[in-house]
């Protein structure tokens, strides 16, 4: 079962103090962090970030997988990062949140699900 959670637009920037954050939109604000000994961990945040640079911008996709031979049983964020290229990255527990769970493991995968041009 492959199960649409949500779609929209995203930026990913670059603090001045090379800080990646990523704006889902929606009050949906991510510190996208490189942490040592664990891997890349999406934290959760609501403060307002002031753009250095802008590292993309484009549309996204959230999905639920299960029980599909092919594709990991997790949920997975997909990034358009070109004319018709998505980027997938594996979420542990979903995206964070502000309130319970505060950061999470964003694993990137060539898992991919949509396949189309957008």
């Amino acid at each position: 079962m492959i199960k649409l959670l949500e779609d929209g637009s995203y930026t990913l920037i670059e603090t001045h103090k090379h800080i990646k954050i990523l704006n889902l939109g929606k009050g949906k604000v991510f510190v996208w962090i490189n942490a040592a000994g664990i891997g890349e961990i999406l934290v959760a945040s609501h403060n307002p970030h002031k753009t250095d640079h802008m590292l993309a911008v484009g549309k996204y996709r959230l999905y639920e997988v299960k029980d599909e031979p092919k594709l990991t049983d997790l949920i997975h964020l997909e990034l358009m990062v070109g004319d018709g290229i998505w980027q997938g990255y594996l979420l542990t527990k979903g995206l964070p949140n502000i309130d319970d769970k505060k950061r999470v493991r964003i694993i990137p995968t060539k898992e991919v699900i949509t396949k189309s041009i957008e």
